[in-house]
């Protein structure tokens, strides 16, 4: 299997030592100084689950498209931030003769609708999503530390088939499995949409919060002023999910904020959000694809969404100087 990775941060390089750890032929696309860092030092990965190191001579680096081998890949797995989709899904469109016919694009990203930029590309049969509550940060450009786990990755399709029918995960299977045997949990799943939604609730009420406040997740719990606010952000995602008839695992806010506070934060108490790694590196954060979808929809249906339009707008604040 011939594999792309497409951003080539925390999450890529923990993905790419995945793939090589199983014997796949592994590629990244990088920018300058990450593909200069990879090129000279390798990559590593390490935290929880295995830890592996494999030298340059084992992986390719690319920091140009056309540099790339002519009907080359497999999978593309989309490890960059949401704000790059757009430039990502046109480029990978003009340099469609890198991929194999049957080739696949699996986006590993928080928010949910991800895949619709690469939809005005590629069919819906070639276009799949993950959901990870995994924790990665970047040390140093050229390895990947695991610091939290709470639940597997999960691989799947957001799309329909003509008949109303999921698209079948069977052809990532191999990915997640790949991942799954290095070490990392990781499954496929016919009904992705309820869990990237349990995602949502989950970011949506930590990853901004824990920024504008500079906190690692599980001190947000020991505040009842942020648990106040994070119940709300809480009840109004439930409230547009009812009004846009999508689903998730849990009935009720009440219900989801039980596992919220005796596991998920728990599990997760020391994680710094990659909000907060965002603006510490004062880069663009992934705040549209997360409370801003949430605002997107409430606009569409009538959803009172003002918690989170306040925390979208605090964000935006700090983001405006970057």
């Amino acid at each position: 299997m011939n594999f792309l990775i497409n951003g080539s941060g925390a999450i890529g390089i923990a993905l790419g030592a995945s793939m090589l750890s199983q014997g796949g032929d592994v590629s990244f696309y990088a920018r300058d100084k990450t593909a200069q860092a990879i090129k000279t030092n390798g990559i590593k990965r390490i935290g929880l689950f295995n830890h592996y190191e494999f030298t340059p001579d084992k992986f390719e680096v690319y920091t140009d498209y056309d540099e790339m081998p002519k009907n080359k890949f497999d999978f593309v797995l989309i490890a960059s931030k949401t704000t790059a989709n757009d430039d990502i899904s046109k480029s990978l469109f003009l340099h469609k003769d890198i991929l194999k016919s049957d080739a696949k694009i699996i986006i590993f990203q928080n928010g949910f609708a991800n895949d619709e930029p690469y939809l005005r590309y590629f069919s819906k049969d070639k276009v799949f999503c993950a959901r990870v509550i995994t924790g990665f940060t970047r040390p140093e450009r050229h390895i990947s530390e695991i610091t939290v786990h709470t639940q597997p990755i999960l691989l799947g399709s957001l799309q329909k088939t003509d008949d109303n029918k999921t698209i079948s995960s069977k052809p990532v299977a191999v990915v997640s499995k790949m991942i799954n045997d290095s070490g990392i949990p990781s499954e496929t799943t016919e009904d992705l949409d309820k869990f990237l939604w349990a995602k949502m609730l989950y970011n949506c009420a930590l990853n901004p919060l824990g920024a504008i406040l500079n906190v690692n997740y599980g001190k947000l719990m020991e505040n009842d002023y942020s648990i106040k606010i994070m119940n709300k952000l809480i009840e109004e995602i439930f409230n547009v999910m009812k009004a846009a008839n999508y689903k998730t695992n849990w009935e009720t806010p009440e219900e989801y904020q039980k596992i919220f506070y005796s596991k998920l934060i728990p599990d997760t108490y020391n994680h710094r959000s990659s909000t907060l790694q965002d603006i510490k590196k004062k880069q663009k954060t992934e705040i549209d694809t997360l409370n801003g979808k949430v605002i997107e929809l409430g606009k569409k249906y009538g959803v009172d969404v003002n918690v989170n339009k306040t925390i979208y707008n605090l964000i935006k604040t700090i983001e405006a100087d970057f």
